[in-house]
């Protein structure tokens, strides 16, 4: 494809079916805990993601030197996983993951007795990973306030310790649907654990071979919400979704009852339809549990004028980009102002506004950042008017046939020299 894409619709209508990969945060926790499991076992429905594809490769590989590109999740799961295998290993990535403190994880690793180097520079990628028994402790403080991908990548290899783990949590737990996630996988494939106050403890034990289906990804689907929160009469068949999810982006549901989306649920998907207009002219949201969906509700509280308050947002920062900044400077090319310097609420918190609604002459060029949500989340602004998507295939990494879909709904994809 094209360094740019034009995006068009002709008007806002919204109908048809999209079937809808798997999660692929479900998929990337499903393939660690099988490359740790003494028998192997099918998982169906494995996320299309160029990320899920690189974490395959990279389990399997025999190489010396494993590169994990710019896939943060990817690289944290990895970083866990080859503490514990035979050998040394270089795990490395992209310019913009070496930017990306990977410390705290390497920190834990290291209390627990692997041999873990720095290469570059001094706390983030690319390591030099060596063959260690992770037996010095089995005890654990960490800070559950940067990412919980580090507390998962360190529980699902906890009941492959000699000793187990002893998970000491300090301070306020961001992404906590993410850590149960983990844990709710961890508890299908046998292994137990004790959650008390902040201290989670899970056993010496080992996981059991199970079939596995992989529910869709409630973070691809909030880009179809935003669709119907601009369209007038929408009649859209997301497949593959559940009900009874294991994912905190599913709360999406509920966010969207403030827009006039009815979601009803299917034997196989959702049903997304219109009950009413907005209810109200104000939004606020912590985002502290669904930091992945933030964006695109940014982009449907600009489409729609509605007024947005969000807290919760402390990781975005540290994200394929600092998507802070780079949501100011996008949704400011459409006449909407994303606050850049948060106030602080009566709950102490940090709080962003959105404010005004979406309207521009021309046809804006939208900047991505090596950021595929980016793509994703401003791509449905094309049903107000026509924009410009710089680095379109950056979706690959998460949604790899995201504009093809579009183009079932009667966007028009169009590539520019």
């Amino acid at each position: 494809m094209a360094k740019t894409i034009l995006l068009k619709k002709r008007d806002n209508s919204l109908e048809g079916t999209i079937k809808l990969s798997g999660s692929k945060s479900i998929s990337n926790r499903a393939l660690i805990i099988r490359a740790l499991c003494i028998d192997d076992f099918p998982i169906e429905g494995l996320a299309t993601a160029n990320d899920t594809e690189l974490l395959q490769q990279l389990i399997q590989s025999k190489e010396e030197i494993r590169d994990a590109g710019p896939a943060g999740t990817t690289f944290r799961f990895m970083t866990a996983y080859l503490a514990m295998q035979p050998g040394k290993q270089v795990l490395t990535g992209t310019d913009r993951m070496k930017q990306r403190p990977v410390r705290v994880l390497v920190d834990a690793l290291k209390t627990l007795g692997a041999d873990i180097e720095y290469l570059e520079k001094e706390g983030y990628p690319p390591l030099s990973i060596g063959e260690a028994p992770l037996s010095k402790t089995n005890e654990l403080e960490i800070d559950a306030g940067t990412s919980s991908q580090y507390l998962s990548a360190l529980l699902m290899i906890a009941p492959m310790l000699p000793n187990g783990l002893s998970l000491k949590l300090k301070g306020e737990l961001v992404s906590r649907p993410y850590l149960l996630m983990t844990l709710k996988l961890m508890e299908y494939f046998g292994v137990k654990h004790q959650w008390e106050g902040n201290i989670i403890r899970v056993a010496s034990q080992s996981y059991q071979a199970r079939p596995f289906k992989v529910e869709a990804d409630w973070s691809a689907a909030s880009y179809y919400y935003i669709m119907a929160a601009f369209s007038d009469q929408p009649n859209l068949h997301l497949g593959g979704l559940f009900e009874d999810s294991l994912q905190g982006d599913a709360v999406i549901v509920e966010m969207m009852k403030s827009f006039g989306v009815r979601s009803t649920f299917e034997d196989d998907g959702v049903h997304l339809s219109r009950n009413g207009h907005l209810s109200s002219s104000n939004f606020s949201w912590n985002f502290l549990e669904c930091p992945d969906i933030a964006q695109s509700l940014a982009v449907i509280c600009g489409g729609t004028g509605v007024q947005g308050s969000f807290s919760g947002l402390q990781t975005l920062k540290i994200k394929e980009t600092d998507r802070i900044i780079a949501l100011h400077q996008e949704l400011k090319k459409l006449g909407v102002d994303f606050t850049i310097n948060p106030v602080i609420n009566e709950q102490g918190e940090e709080e962003y506004e959105v404010n005004g609604k979406a309207n521009w002459k021309g046809t804006p060029c939208l900047e991505t950042y090596e950021d595929h949500r980016m793509a994703m989340a401003f791509a449905p602004m094309a049903m107000l008017n026509p924009i410009i998507i710089e680095d379109p295939m950056v979706v690959v990494k998460s949604y790899p046939a995201f504009w093809e879909d579009l183009e079932k709904l009667d966007f028009e994809v169009i590539p520019q020299d």
